[in-house]
């Protein structure tokens, strides 16, 4: 049982001995690549020693049984944590989805609904932002057009994680099952008579890219700049700061006007750009891959809706796994973490059952 953990401890122990050694630290993208492979098998190494002492637990206990009366009452609760251990360490075994280590580009888009709805747009973002402070995350704006109410049309966010982190914490793995249409139920600040108004919001969430692993040729960009504009049309700025990259091949464009220097602009546009771009040969690849690995890259897909926020009743729903909620108001503070983990445990299910017996 657990024959493949072997392998996998003789390169933990491998990896250590590299990373101990100064000139593997001369080569950043070198460290960073052997430390993430390092913090990934961390929890694996550990809970398969866990899971051999308490299975070394539970035979001599099993042999002592017959001698001695205290280890026959205490034999129940070995089996049962080594069943425990056992259980977690087929959960970290399962295949992992190669972005989850991964930093994140979320984007936010208002929908159907108007004002309404960029309003809303605006609650996720906060959602977010909020998620990410809770968790320790570095959150940066890349991209905002706002509406004249002060909501969102358009919003990108930028979120890090600070250091090395387990690919299970890392944010694309935490939030990789946010895309989606995202549906509000409630009485609009627009509206006078009071009555509840359905419109939506689409997020979609994207690994973000390193420059190594998405080569962008300067010849397949046209970049267009502009003038930066705010709600309502007024100038923002007398320079054309506002930078339009469109990415020849696949027609993909991205505009970027947030920041005062066209050069910040043009920055913040190619890393949203590399991040679409990875995005794209990700779901590519997937086509030829299997129906589970097709299901993860199907979650950044807006065009599928995934969760309700109902106002009224304090409640949300998130249509895929049958989660429900009665505590909107701190969910919408960014205490999302239930709602996160129940679409881990149902993608982890999922696995598990299509796993050989």
């Amino acid at each position: 049982m657990f024959e493949s953990c072997a392998d996998l401890i003789r390169e933990y122990g491998e990896l250590e001995l590299q990373l101990a050694d100064p000139a593997v630290h001369g080569d950043q993208a070198l460290a960073r690549r052997l430390g993430r492979r390092y913090a990934e098998l961390g929890p694996v190494v550990a809970a398969y020693r866990l899971w051999l002492g308490l299975s070394d637990d539970v035979a001599a206990a099993r042999e002592l049984a017959t001698e001695d009366e205290a280890f026959a009452t205490e034999l129940p609760e070995l089996i049962a944590r080594e069943q425990d251990a056992a259980e977690r360490l087929t959960t970290l075994l399962l295949p992992r989805d190669p972005m989850d280590d991964k930093d994140v580009i979320l984007e936010i888009k208002s929908g159907e609904g108007g004002e309404e709805s960029a309003l809303f747009a605006g609650d996720l973002a906060r959602m977010y932002l909020r998620y990410a402070e809770r968790r320790g995350w570095q959150t940066e704006v890349l991209e905002a057009v706002e509406s004249d109410l002060g909501g969102y049309k358009d919003v990108a966010i930028a979120i890090k994680a600070k250091g090395v982190t387990e690919p299970a914490d890392a944010p694309f793995a935490r939030l990789k099952f946010e895309g989606g249409v995202h549906r509000v139920q409630r009485v609009p600040a627009t509206e006078s008579q009071g009555r509840i108004h359905t419109s939506a919001a689409g997020v979609l969430v994207l690994p973000e890219a390193e420059d190594v692993e998405i080569e962008i040729n300067e010849g397949d960009l046209r970049i267009d700049v502009y003038r930066s504009s705010g709600p309502g049309g007024q100038s923002v700025n007398t320079t054309d700061s506002a930078v339009r990259i469109t990415h020849l091949p696949t027609g993909v464009v991205v505009s970027c006007q947030n920041e005062k220097s066209q050069l910040q602009n043009k920055e913040s546009a190619m890393r949203i750009l590399r991040a679409r771009l990875l995005a794209a040969a990700e779901e590519a690849a997937a086509k030829d891959a299997s129906d589970a690995r097709r299901s993860q890259v199907r979650t950044v897909d807006r065009s599928e809706r995934i969760r309700t926020y109902n106002f009224p009743e304090n409640r949300l729903n998130d249509h895929r796994v049958g989660f429900k909620s009665h505590n909107l108001d701190q969910i919408l503070d960014g205490d999302i973490d239930a709602v996160i983990q129940a679409c881990i445990d149902a993608d982890n299910a999922a696995k598990l059952a299509g796993q050989p017996s």
